[in-house]
């Protein structure tokens, strides 16, 4: 998968995320760094076990060049234990509020599937991006309150549930499927005045390695929305898997995947290692650079 002169012109779009007076410039892609405040995430829960602890990671990935830290507070690996509404929020608060009192001019987003988590955190914070890894499947009133909220949404594809989706993930078409999923959720945020969709392939959410794979290589695919796109590949198994190692071992593994996804089209890298997103960023700028 290289970059076209089709490709490099859809990939030189301007796109901006409003938060408020905040803004996100797209028109570079930028890394979102992920702050997870759970004892249970695949790779790095438990890590951030006291604010000051949580913090000082913070500034290290401000430091590397994250344009966005993204906080959550539930575990969404594959067969996740539930958490109540109350306990995400026990966890989220303090640590969003911490953030932005600390790092008021750095834009937030948070991981969360419920509208009226949403909901609080913006009456505390302000305006924030909603990341919602089910797509509004796990909450019907998400689309609407979004609409209501009027900030950026990212819009996850999904198969199935936390529990069940890695169990027996099955496509006809993949990508066709994966499209038509957007299209009418789309759709639906746009009539309910939702204004700025990130779309998110859901690498890992009801998918195999092979169709994990496929999505990459066909990533460029989403360019037909107009959209921002967002690649969470970080550390996931669809690469230690790949390569036969451990999350742990998974860095360099990560930074391959990151660049192909740029070379895809991906505006926004999620990841657990800034400074190495960072700089696979600037190469394939320099790359996009000699794109006539």
């Amino acid at each position: 998968m290289l970059i076209t002169q089709s490709a490099g012109k859809f990939l030189k779009r301007n796109s901006t995320l409003h938060l408020g007076e905040k803004e996100v410039d797209l028109s570079i892609p930028v890394v979102a760094g992920i702050v997870n405040i759970t004892p249970d995430s695949f790779f790095d829960g438990g890590k951030m076990e006291d604010e000051a602890t949580m913090l000082k990671a913070v500034e290290k990935m401000v430091a590397d060049g994250a344009g966005i830290i993204d906080v959550g507070a539930v575990s969404t690996r594959p067969g996740a234990k539930t958490v109540s509404t109350k306990e995400e929020l026990a966890r989220l608060l303090p640590a969003v509020k911490a953030i932005h009192a600390a790092f008021p001019d750095v834009a937030l987003s948070v991981d969360t599937f419920r509208s009226w988590v949403a909901v609080r955190v913006i009456d505390e914070v302000g305006p924030i991006i909603i990341n919602d890894i089910s797509g509004g499947t796990l909450d019907s009133n998400m689309f609407e309150t979004v609409g209501k909220l009027q900030v950026p949404y990212i819009l996850s594809h999904i198969q199935g549930t936390l529990q069940d989706m890695q169990d027996a993930p099955h496509y006809d078409d993949l990508i066709r499927e994966v499209a038509q999923y957007f299209a009418e959720k789309v759709k639906k945020l746009n009539k309910l005045g939702v204004k700025e969709i990130i779309l998110d392939p859901g690498f890992g959410f009801g998918k195999t390695v092979d169709h994990n794979y496929e999505l990459l290589n066909k990533l460029d695919a989403l360019k037909v929305y107009q959209l921002p796109v967002m690649a969470g590949v970080s550390r996931k198994s669809m690469i230690w898997k790949a390569l036969g190692v451990t999350p742990e071992t998974a860095l360099n593994g990560t930074t391959v995947v990151n660049t192909l996804a740029l070379m895809g089209g991906a505006d926004i890298l999620r990841v657990h290692d800034v400074k190495e997103a960072v700089e696979a960023v600037k190469i394939f700028c320099e790359i996009k650079a000699t794109i006539i």
